[in-house]
Protein backbone atom coordinates (compact mmCIF):
# COMPACT_ATOMS: atom_id res chain seq x y z
CA UNK A 1 0.00 0.00 0.00
CA UNK A 2 1.26 3.33 -0.44
CA UNK A 3 -0.17 6.48 0.17
CA UNK A 4 0.00 9.91 -1.06
CA UNK A 5 -0.68 12.27 1.16
CA UNK A 6 -0.83 16.48 1.43
CA UNK A 7 0.57 18.36 4.50
CA UNK A 8 -1.21 21.60 3.88
CA UNK A 9 0.48 24.85 3.40
CA UNK A 10 2.62 26.42 6.52
CA UNK A 11 2.60 23.83 9.64
CA UNK A 12 2.40 20.38 10.55
CA UNK A 13 -1.08 20.68 12.42
CA UNK A 14 -2.46 21.83 8.81
CA UNK A 15 -2.29 17.48 7.91
CA UNK A 16 -5.99 16.17 7.60
CA UNK A 17 -7.53 13.76 9.81
CA UNK A 18 -8.09 11.79 7.19
CA UNK A 19 -3.95 11.89 6.63
CA UNK A 20 -2.77 11.66 10.24
CA UNK A 21 -4.87 8.02 11.06
CA UNK A 22 -3.33 6.88 7.62
CA UNK A 23 0.08 7.84 8.74
CA UNK A 24 -0.93 5.94 11.93
CA UNK A 25 -1.51 2.70 9.94
CA UNK A 26 1.93 2.49 7.94
CA UNK A 27 5.35 0.59 8.50
CA UNK A 28 7.69 3.78 6.76
CA UNK A 29 6.90 7.28 6.08
CA UNK A 30 8.82 9.17 3.14
CA UNK A 31 8.99 12.94 3.95
CA UNK A 32 9.97 14.90 0.78
CA UNK A 33 10.92 18.53 1.41
CA UNK A 34 12.82 19.34 -1.65
CA UNK A 35 9.75 20.85 -3.64
CA UNK A 36 8.26 22.33 -1.12
CA UNK A 37 8.29 22.51 2.55
CA UNK A 38 6.64 23.86 6.02
CA UNK A 39 8.02 26.86 6.81
CA UNK A 40 5.27 27.19 10.09
CA UNK A 41 6.77 23.92 11.90
CA UNK A 42 8.49 20.55 10.87
CA UNK A 43 7.03 17.28 10.28
CA UNK A 44 9.45 15.98 12.84
CA UNK A 45 7.43 17.06 15.60
CA UNK A 46 4.94 14.50 14.60
CA UNK A 47 7.69 12.02 14.54
CA UNK A 48 6.65 10.60 18.39
CA UNK A 49 3.07 10.40 17.59
CA UNK A 50 3.82 7.47 14.67
CA UNK A 51 5.20 3.86 15.18
CA UNK A 52 6.32 4.40 11.63
CA UNK A 53 9.63 5.01 10.43
CA UNK A 54 10.10 8.56 9.22
CA UNK A 55 13.03 8.86 6.58
CA UNK A 56 13.27 12.43 4.79
CA UNK A 57 14.03 11.81 1.57
CA UNK A 58 16.42 13.74 -1.59
CA UNK A 59 15.72 13.70 -4.70
CA UNK A 60 17.93 10.80 -5.97
CA UNK A 61 16.07 8.75 -2.93
CA UNK A 62 12.99 9.37 -4.86
CA UNK A 63 13.89 9.53 -9.04
CA UNK A 64 16.90 7.57 -9.26
CA UNK A 65 16.95 5.46 -6.48
CA UNK A 66 13.31 4.79 -6.18
CA UNK A 67 13.54 3.79 -2.37
CA UNK A 68 9.27 4.35 -2.23
CA UNK A 69 7.93 2.01 -4.79
CA UNK A 70 10.84 -0.51 -4.13
CA UNK A 71 9.30 -0.33 -0.54
CA UNK A 72 5.89 -0.18 -1.36
CA UNK A 73 6.05 -3.31 -3.02
CA UNK A 74 6.04 -5.28 0.44
CA UNK A 75 5.10 -2.90 3.29
CA UNK A 76 2.54 -0.54 3.90
CA UNK A 77 4.14 3.06 2.64
CA UNK A 78 3.35 6.65 3.17
CA UNK A 79 4.93 9.79 0.88
CA UNK A 80 4.07 12.66 2.60
CA UNK A 81 4.56 16.32 0.96
CA UNK A 82 4.04 19.94 2.16
CA UNK A 83 0.60 21.36 -0.36
CA UNK A 84 -0.97 19.00 -2.07
CA UNK A 85 0.78 15.79 -2.93
CA UNK A 86 0.41 15.35 -6.48
CA UNK A 87 0.69 19.05 -7.34
CA UNK A 88 4.74 18.71 -8.74
CA UNK A 89 4.61 16.43 -11.68
CA UNK A 90 7.68 14.65 -10.35
CA UNK A 91 5.06 13.18 -7.68
CA UNK A 92 2.49 12.32 -10.48
CA UNK A 93 5.06 10.13 -12.05
CA UNK A 94 5.61 8.41 -8.92
CA UNK A 95 1.71 8.14 -8.62
CA UNK A 96 1.67 6.56 -12.27
CA UNK A 97 4.72 4.63 -11.36
CA UNK A 98 3.38 3.04 -8.38
CA UNK A 99 -0.15 2.42 -10.19
CA UNK A 100 1.73 0.66 -13.62
CA UNK A 101 3.44 -1.76 -10.81
CA UNK A 102 0.35 -2.60 -9.34
CA UNK A 103 0.64 -1.52 -6.18
CA UNK A 104 -2.45 -0.65 -4.00
CA UNK A 105 -2.75 3.56 -3.66
CA UNK A 106 -4.85 6.17 -2.17
CA UNK A 107 -4.02 9.70 -2.55
CA UNK A 108 -5.16 12.11 0.45
CA UNK A 109 -5.17 15.62 -0.90
CA UNK A 110 -4.69 19.02 0.87
CA UNK A 111 -4.41 22.37 0.80
CA UNK A 112 -2.05 24.13 -1.44
CA UNK A 113 -0.81 27.73 -2.81
CA UNK A 114 -2.70 26.68 -6.04
CA UNK A 115 -5.91 26.93 -3.56
CA UNK A 116 -4.67 29.25 -1.16
CA UNK A 117 -3.33 32.92 -3.73
CA UNK A 118 -6.73 32.62 -5.29
CA UNK A 119 -8.14 32.71 -2.05
CA UNK A 120 -6.22 34.66 -0.43
CA UNK A 121 -5.99 37.66 -2.65
CA UNK A 122 -9.54 37.34 -3.56
CA UNK A 123 -8.56 36.66 -7.44
CA UNK A 124 -10.79 34.10 -9.44
CA UNK A 125 -9.38 30.79 -9.51
CA UNK A 126 -10.77 29.79 -12.88
CA UNK A 127 -9.29 33.05 -14.52
CA UNK A 128 -5.81 32.00 -14.03
CA UNK A 129 -3.54 30.93 -16.70
CA UNK A 130 -0.44 28.21 -16.74
CA UNK A 131 1.66 28.51 -13.59
CA UNK A 132 5.40 29.52 -13.53
CA UNK A 133 8.39 29.59 -11.35
CA UNK A 134 10.97 32.25 -11.67
CA UNK A 135 14.75 29.95 -10.83
CA UNK A 136 16.94 31.64 -9.07
CA UNK A 137 20.02 32.20 -11.68
CA UNK A 138 23.05 31.00 -12.13
CA UNK A 139 26.06 31.44 -14.32
CA UNK A 140 25.15 30.95 -18.35
CA UNK A 141 21.46 30.35 -17.06
CA UNK A 142 18.56 33.15 -16.69
CA UNK A 143 15.85 31.68 -18.79
CA UNK A 144 13.04 34.14 -20.12
CA UNK A 145 10.10 31.48 -19.34
CA UNK A 146 8.07 33.05 -16.45
CA UNK A 147 8.14 36.26 -18.82
CA UNK A 148 6.99 34.55 -21.83
CA UNK A 149 4.59 32.58 -19.40
CA UNK A 150 3.12 35.98 -18.28
CA UNK A 151 3.22 36.94 -21.67
CA UNK A 152 1.06 34.38 -23.12
CA UNK A 153 -1.30 34.34 -20.18
CA UNK A 154 -1.94 38.71 -20.74
CA UNK A 155 -2.79 37.77 -24.12
CA UNK A 156 -5.68 35.47 -23.48
CA UNK A 157 -6.57 37.94 -20.46
CA UNK A 158 -5.48 35.14 -17.78
CA UNK A 159 -3.86 36.01 -14.17
CA UNK A 160 -0.31 33.95 -13.84
CA UNK A 161 0.23 32.47 -10.46
CA UNK A 162 4.08 32.94 -10.42
CA UNK A 163 6.08 30.65 -8.15
CA UNK A 164 9.57 31.29 -6.50
CA UNK A 165 12.43 28.65 -6.57
CA UNK A 166 13.28 27.41 -3.31
CA UNK A 167 16.45 25.30 -2.40
CA UNK A 168 15.63 24.17 0.78
CA UNK A 169 18.86 21.87 1.37
CA UNK A 170 20.86 25.43 1.14
CA UNK A 171 17.97 27.17 3.43
CA UNK A 172 17.67 29.37 0.39
CA UNK A 173 14.40 31.02 -0.86
CA UNK A 174 13.46 33.44 -3.39
CA UNK A 175 11.83 36.56 -2.52
CA UNK A 176 9.26 38.59 -4.42
CA UNK A 177 12.16 41.38 -4.80
CA UNK A 178 14.35 39.11 -5.83
CA UNK A 179 11.48 37.61 -8.81
CA UNK A 180 10.38 41.22 -9.36
CA UNK A 181 14.17 41.95 -10.22
CA UNK A 182 14.40 39.25 -12.42
CA UNK A 183 11.70 39.96 -14.30
CA UNK A 184 12.12 43.53 -15.02
CA UNK A 185 15.75 42.45 -15.95
CA UNK A 186 14.07 40.35 -18.60
CA UNK A 187 11.72 43.17 -19.63
CA UNK A 188 14.75 45.61 -19.92
CA UNK A 189 16.39 43.12 -22.46
CA UNK A 190 12.77 42.38 -24.15
CA UNK A 191 11.09 45.69 -24.29
CA UNK A 192 7.57 44.33 -25.04
CA UNK A 193 5.83 45.90 -22.27
CA UNK A 194 4.89 43.06 -20.57
CA UNK A 195 6.66 43.51 -17.35
CA UNK A 196 7.24 47.10 -16.39
CA UNK A 197 7.69 49.40 -13.66
CA UNK A 198 3.83 50.03 -13.77
CA UNK A 199 2.59 46.58 -13.92
CA UNK A 200 0.07 45.38 -11.10
CA UNK A 201 1.78 42.57 -9.23
CA UNK A 202 -0.12 41.16 -6.12
CA UNK A 203 2.65 39.54 -3.24
CA UNK A 204 1.77 36.42 -1.02
CA UNK A 205 3.78 36.00 1.40
CA UNK A 206 3.70 32.79 4.33
CA UNK A 207 0.00 31.38 2.67
CA UNK A 208 -1.43 29.08 5.58
CA UNK A 209 -0.41 31.30 8.72
CA UNK A 210 -2.44 32.58 11.17
CA UNK A 211 -0.83 36.31 9.27
CA UNK A 212 -0.12 35.81 5.69
CA UNK A 213 1.16 38.77 4.39
CA UNK A 214 -1.09 39.82 0.97
CA UNK A 215 0.56 42.76 -1.03
CA UNK A 216 -0.62 44.85 -4.49
CA UNK A 217 0.52 47.76 -5.93
CA UNK A 218 2.93 48.48 -9.60
CA UNK A 219 6.49 46.60 -9.81
CA UNK A 220 8.41 50.16 -8.86
CA UNK A 221 6.37 50.16 -5.45
CA UNK A 222 6.47 46.36 -4.24
CA UNK A 223 10.44 46.09 -5.47
CA UNK A 224 11.82 47.13 -2.09
CA UNK A 225 8.58 45.96 -0.15
CA UNK A 226 9.54 43.50 3.13
CA UNK A 227 6.90 40.50 2.59
CA UNK A 228 8.60 39.47 6.05
CA UNK A 229 9.71 35.19 5.70
CA UNK A 230 8.99 33.02 3.08
CA UNK A 231 7.46 31.33 1.06
CA UNK A 232 6.50 33.71 -0.53
CA UNK A 233 4.82 33.81 -4.46
CA UNK A 234 3.46 36.54 -6.92
CA UNK A 235 0.69 36.93 -8.92
CA UNK A 236 0.38 39.13 -12.22
CA UNK A 237 -3.23 39.76 -12.78
CA UNK A 238 -5.19 40.57 -16.04
CA UNK A 239 -7.79 42.34 -16.88
CA UNK A 240 -10.02 42.39 -13.52
CA UNK A 241 -13.65 41.53 -12.69
CA UNK A 242 -15.13 44.41 -10.70
CA UNK A 243 -14.94 41.98 -7.49
CA UNK A 244 -11.76 41.65 -7.80
CA UNK A 245 -10.89 45.02 -7.83
CA UNK A 246 -12.98 45.46 -4.46
CA UNK A 247 -11.06 42.23 -2.77
CA UNK A 248 -7.37 43.66 -3.85
CA UNK A 249 -8.41 47.21 -2.44
CA UNK A 250 -9.61 45.23 0.59
CA UNK A 251 -7.39 42.01 1.33
CA UNK A 252 -4.10 43.52 -0.29
CA UNK A 253 -4.18 46.90 0.38
CA UNK A 254 -4.18 47.80 -3.70
CA UNK A 255 -3.54 51.49 -4.63
CA UNK A 256 -6.81 53.19 -6.59
CA UNK A 257 -5.25 54.77 -9.17
CA UNK A 258 -4.06 51.14 -10.33
CA UNK A 259 -7.22 49.47 -10.43
CA UNK A 260 -8.94 51.63 -12.17
CA UNK A 261 -7.44 51.28 -15.45
CA UNK A 262 -8.28 47.63 -15.09
CA UNK A 263 -12.08 48.00 -14.65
Amino acid sequence: MLYFIGLGLFTENDISVEGFNALSSVDVIYAEFYTACLMGGGFDKLSNKFDADIVFVNRKDVEEDNIVIKNALKKDVAFVVAGDPLMATTHTELYVEAVNHGIETRVINAASIFSAAPGLTGLQAYKFGKTTTVPFPDENFFPHSPYDAIKKNLSIDAHTLVLLDIQAHRNKYMSINEALDYLSIVESERSEGVFTSDTLVVGLAQAGSISPVVKAGSVGELLDFDFGDPLHCLIVPSNLHFVEAEALLALADAPRYLLDKFL
